[in-house]
């Protein structure tokens, strides 16, 4: 089992960041593909980005609606994902929500075996 903890959610005017962290722990973190979603009120939950497993670094992705606005990232000596958000915008308002796949990686939510709570975002205008 492998157990993700989100933090680093909160309140932002739009224009503004914030960065997300998601920490793990239990199994071997960098042989995991990792992911953010998000989901808002009465949406399904979407796929925002992803970061490859890699023993070092890892090849990131994006949804469109946030490329070149989010980057993820991964530090596998903390065992930790970030999500670092720029230009927020209230459409990004949500709960994310950190994901990790243990075989393959990508968009889709059944991709991924592990789950965190999720930490809310919400960005006035």
């Amino acid at each position: 089992q492998m157990q993700l903890v989100e933090s680093g959610g909160g309140l932002v005017q739009a224009g503004g960041s914030l960065r997300l962290s998601c920490a793990a722990s239990g199994r071997t973190f960098s042989s995991f593909a990792m992911g953010w979603f998000r989901q808002a009120p009465g949406k399904e939950r979407e796929f925002v980005a992803g970061i490859t497993w890699s023993w070092t670094g890892g090849t990131p992705y994006y949804a469109d609606s946030v490329k070149g606005r989010f980057t993820i990232s991964r530090d596998n000596a903390k065992n930790t994902v970030y999500l670092q958000m720029n230009s927020l915008r209230p459409e990004d308002t949500a709960v994310y929500y950190c994901a990790a796949a243990e075989f393959g990686d990508g968009t889709s939510r059944g991709k991924y075996d592990y789950w965190g709570q999720g930490t809310q975002v919400t960005v006035s205008s």
